[in-house]
């Protein structure tokens, strides 16, 4: 159904190897089950190496619930390669205690599976996320669809230039 190959948007990818029908669960996001407290530990070590080397990296540590996260650095978790868009053709749906990527449209294959991360606007760091993704409208960081107009809002009012 899918495989990993390079990316436009960023490194690695995950593509559609045949046409996949809306609503259908695609991969599950695996790995060490971890809990908050190291979830919190080891995402502020790797984004302080990843800033710190100036390479790109991903932190791989995804929300499960309000007391478990997900380490999904592990070799056998291929979801992890799953990009970033403004304009996702998947999202994320916990069930039943596991974190699967499932499509909200039709697609084609050869397609890049995509969906957005999520990651709330902060104005201190939301330059470290910058988005690759080329949708249209993308605002050329990483910041959920919620946040979107917050963010606007904040270029707008301090005249940043993006």
């Amino acid at each position: 159904m899918w495989k990993v190959k390079n990316s436009k948007i960023h490194a690695k990818g995950v593509f559609a190897t045949e046409n996949i029908k809306k609503n259908t669960k695609i991969i599950e996001y695996i790995g060490d089950k971890i809990s908050k407290k190291e979830g919190d530990r080891r995402s502020e070590l790797r984004i302080k190496r990843y800033l710190n080397s100036k390479k790109t990296g991903s932190v791989y540590i995804f929300e499960l619930n309000n007391r478990y996260d997900i380490d999904g650095s592990v070799a056998y978790n291929k979801a992890k390669f799953i990009n970033h868009s403004c304009k996702p053709n998947c999202e994320v749906d916990i069930i039943k205690g596991h974190i699967w990527i499932i499509s909200i449209k039709n697609i084609k294959k050869g397609d890049e599976l995509s969906y957005d991360y999520g990651y709330e606007f902060d104005k201190e760091d939301y330059k470290d996320h910058i988005c690759k993704c080329g949708a249209t409208g993308c605002i050329g960081y990483i910041i959920s669809s919620d946040d979107r107009k917050k963010f606007r809002n904040f270029i707008k009012k301090n005249k940043i230039k993006k």
